[in-house]
């Protein structure tokens, strides 16, 4: 029961994090109009793949920093919670989606291989800073650190699955301009109902930790 509680918490923040847009969200929007839906859901799996990397190097040094200093360990735990409630902060405080439309040239159109757009997936994603912190946090949040690593790296699989899934829905329904533009146009209250939970989450995880 501990490791179902523990994996629904990271989804619920989860699920909040992957469809606020980003760099990933755009380099899947392009691929979907320039190359087609079936390059934008390969480049899609290229992140998940990456996701799949940034937990691995997760679990590993919580790990280490655990059996070197659980005072270290419950600083990281803190800066996880702070960083929750900045993005939450942040994203409320936007405007609104800044998705500018993507003009498509003859070079653009070249055909692409499939193994190039994973390999672009995976680059975008793991070079994103973006996935490195929240990860950090997350993980040093929510999972308590005596969950064996082969339930953590689980916990990944089920995270990484659900973002080639978003991303697979953003590549056949993103594409039809009218789903875009209704998607954009309500960007300022999805920024705040998202940020806003962003911040509950943070300020509910901090008196949860608090608490132990």
């Amino acid at each position: 029961m501990q490791y179902i509680l523990e994996f629904l918490g990271l989804m619920a923040v989860f699920s909040i994090f992957i469809v606020v847009p980003g760099a990933d969200f755009a380099v899947i929007l392009r691929q979907s109009i320039v190359h087609g839906r079936r390059a934008a859901v390969m480049t899609g799996l290229g992140m998940g793949f990456s996701l799949l990397f940034h937990i691995s190097y997760t679990i590993l040094g919580l790990g280490l920093i655990v059996s070197k200093s659980l005072m270290l360990f419950a600083m990281i735990k803190w800066a996880g919670v702070a960083y929750l409630v900045y993005l939450g902060i942040k994203s409320f405080r936007e405007p609104g989606f800044k998705v500018q439309e993507i003009e498509v040239t003859a070079e653009d159109r070249k055909p692409v291989s499939m193994l190039k757009c994973l390999g672009m997936g995976f680059i975008t994603n793991a070079l994103n800073p973006k996935p490195v912190l929240f990860f950090l946090s997350l993980f040093s949040t929510l999972v308590h650190h005596d969950t064996p690593a082969l339930i953590q790296f689980s916990y990944g699989i089920g995270m990484a699955t659900a973002l080639v899934a978003w991303f697979a829905g953003v590549s056949y329904f993103f594409t039809v301009k009218a789903i875009r533009d209704r998607f954009i146009a309500s960007g300022k209250w999805f920024n705040r109902v998202t940020g806003a939970a962003l911040v509950g989450f943070g300020f509910r995880l901090a008196l949860s930790r608090a608490a132990d």
